[in-house]
């Protein structure tokens, strides 16, 4: 009986050490803000990465995710965790054109075949680089959509159909349009389908994905498969540095490994969608246009206007330009 009792005493006062250690152990909030709708599969990812960050710090970290835009807007969420004003967010560098010079490189319209090597390339290139424009914030991990194309409402066959079409676009398929000789629009993906409806603009410049996750086939009639020069838009995951330093490292390690275990999901992720919108355009009779190899090459003869153009002003900036061309070039072949 001495021997039970001295077991439970034993057995409490442990538990009471225990308890008295998780009761000391302060849980950190964060907030999270990201722009794409809850529903869209990367958000969902981003709602998945915050579940495994949680679950790895057995509750010590507790995050507060705000989703299609409800706290900040794509463009205001570099600014708003900079400022910390949301802790962690998700959006990308298309939005804020000309503030990050050395990552705008990854947008160029160098023929990304798949959203899983545009997101290899994306977080190899930082890793070589390393970028003195985001210093100021603590990035975790970027990812990247497969081929932007070419989405209208009316048949486009030659470059000679895009004369004085207005075509939604963002950062450098912006220059992308302009070269094709069509009229560029400045705006976010939560604006297309309603510019589409109304007419405010002729087509968009997107990945296959916007047609399912942004319904915007509901929209346009035609897909232009112009993969010869199709664009990526690099999206990040950045943290505000304070808060960074001031986790735990046990904290922070967490943070790593699960933020480098989620690039190959957002990659894969990103060319199932692109199926996904493929099928589901095609299933409400909307028609995929394929170039010709003769108008493909004026195509690209176009989009080398835009690379030399980037190349020209960066290097009047002082970066090395011609090494971050030829570096992605590389890595798209090695990750293909």
């Amino acid at each position: 009986m001495r021997k039970i009792f001295c077991l439970f005493a034993f057995l409490t006062f442990i538990l009471a050490v225990v308890a008295k250690g998780q009761a000391g152990r302060k849980v950190i909030v964060l907030t999270y803000a990201n722009f794409f709708p809850p529903t869209h599969v990367q958000s969902r990812l981003a709602e998945a990465w915050i579940k495994e960050i949680e679950k790895r710090t057995h509750g010590r970290v507790k995050i507060n995710y705000f989703p299609g835009g409800a706290l900040l807007k794509g463009g205001q969420i570099y600014d708003g965790v900079l400022k910390g004003i949301v802790d962690i967010g998700m959006s990308c560098f298309a939005y804020t054109r000309g503030r990050f010079p050395s990552m705008e490189a990854l947008d160029l319209p160098l023929g990304y075949p798949s959203g899983k090597t545009a997101t290899l390339v994306a977080n190899a290139f930082y890793r070589r680089f390393h970028p003195k424009e985001l210093n100021e914030v603590k990035p975790l991990y970027f990812h990247a959509h497969g081929p932007g194309l070419l989405h209208t409402k009316k048949p486009v066959y030659r470059l000679e159909d895009l004369k004085r079409m207005k075509i939604r676009c963002t950062g450098f398929s912006a220059k992308l349009v302009k070269a094709l000789g069509a009229v560029p629009v400045a705006m976010s993906q939560g604006q297309a389908y309603e510019a589409l409806q109304r007419g405010v603009v002729d087509g968009t410049f997107a990945p296959m994905e916007t047609l399912k996750g942004w319904r915007q086939a509901e929209v346009i009639n035609y897909t232009i498969d112009c993969k010869a020069v199709g664009y990526t838009t690099v999206m990040y995951v950045i943290m505000n540095k304070q808060k960074w330093n001031s986790l735990p490292v046990d904290i922070k390690k967490v943070f790593t490994e699960v933020s480098q275990e989620w690039i190959v999901k957002h990659g894969q992720a990103w060319d199932k969608s692109d199926a996904e919108g493929r099928a589901f355009t095609l299933n409400l009779g909307n028609k995929i246009i394929e170039l010709s190899p003769s108008e493909t090459k004026r195509w690209v003869g176009r989009a080398q206007l835009v690379i030399a153009e980037y190349i020209k002003k960066m290097k009047a900036k002082g970066l090395p330009a011609e090494e971050y061309v030829k570096a992605i070039k590389e890595m798209i072949k090695e990750y293909q």
